[in-house]
């Protein structure tokens, strides 16, 4: 089929494309380099709705410019009709459902597959030595916890940053998400990661990092984004995704474990662990994390 061919030939547009770097000057109408071992998906899918559309907009135009041109000698005696007839009807339906099942069709059958495989498959973040994060929005942050040495969240050897997320490269990283007071939405461009974060309500995002993507980077710094208006100050929820080799996040996990038990805040605690209504109480702000919840 053409639709099916049209999208292979986007996928292995995604895949070799080397793409420009974030905010790199005179990247023109490239997206962010993507340095996601998923990202191409998203990428093709995004081509391909471009290029469909594109070739739909192309038939119309011809069709337009064919009737102006040919039909413009006032030989053919223009018709009227409500299209009610069932050659009418018939018509408008064939070629709407012919459209649909081309560009929306594809996309529908694509990106269900991307979910199932990829996107929504959360075992894949569920290997030995993945790394697991808990991330807290609130007006106007991002508050990141990391497990210690002990693997339990909201312990005393916890890991605790703000707008400040550091990740290894060649390693599933799972992020389970939540808010504390109004919808925000993570959004890192470099990794095709976006994904709401409700009150209340704890999302599962994952992804991997890509060695060979990366070396196409200028930096291991790259932007993470509200991609919400969560408020008057929804412009200051800038953050920092920094990548290392698996070496380098080592010695910074070990680090930061010892500093943040130096730091640790013996206050109040929630009753129960697992509330994120709870984390909008000024008194719980040292303990906001909760038991990592298996998806």
């Amino acid at each position: 089929m053409i639709p099916a061919t049209l999208y292979d030939l986007t996928v292995r547009a995604a895949l070799a494309a080397p793409g420009s770097g974030y905010g790199e000057p005179g990247n023109g109408v490239q997206l962010p380099l993507d340095i996601s071992t998923e990202g191409w998906r998203i990428d093709a899918m995004l081509n391909f709705a471009l290029i469909a559309t594109g070739i739909l907009f192309l038939v119309m135009a011809t069709w337009m410019v064919i009737a102006v041109v040919f039909h413009r000698d006032g030989k053919h005696k223009a018709t009227y009709t409500h299209g009610t007839s069932r050659k009418a009807a018939i018509g408008g339906l064939v070629i709407g459902f012919g459209i649909f099942l081309f560009v929306d069709g594809v996309l529908f059958y694509n990106s269900t597959v991307d979910l199932r495989e990829a996107l929504w498959n959360h075992d894949r973040a569920k290997v030995p030595g993945a790394v697991r994060i808990e991330l807290n929005a609130r007006q106007w942050a991002w508050q990141a916890r990391y497990a210690g040495p002990d693997g339990l969240f909201t312990t005393a050897d916890d890991i605790v940053t703000l707008n400040d997320i550091r990740v290894p490269v060649d390693t599933p990283v799972a992020i389970q998400l939540t808010s504390s007071d109004v919808i925000h939405a993570l959004y890192i461009p470099n990794l095709r990661v976006k994904i709401d974060a409700v009150p209340g309500t704890v999302s599962p995002v994952w992804f991997e990092v890509d060695k060979e993507r990366l070396a196409q980077a200028r930096s291991n710094l790259f932007e993470i984004a509200c991609a919400q208006h969560c408020g008057t100050h929804h412009y200051k929820m800038r953050g920092r995704l920094t990548v290392y080799s698996k070496e380098e996040f080592a010695n910074w996990l070990a680090e930061a474990s010892i500093n943040s038990a130096l730091d640790y805040d013996a206050g109040p605690t929630p009753d129960q662990q697992g509330e994120p209504e709870k984390q909008a109480d000024s008194k719980y702000l040292a303990h906001w994390g909760w038991k990592w919840r298996e998806i």
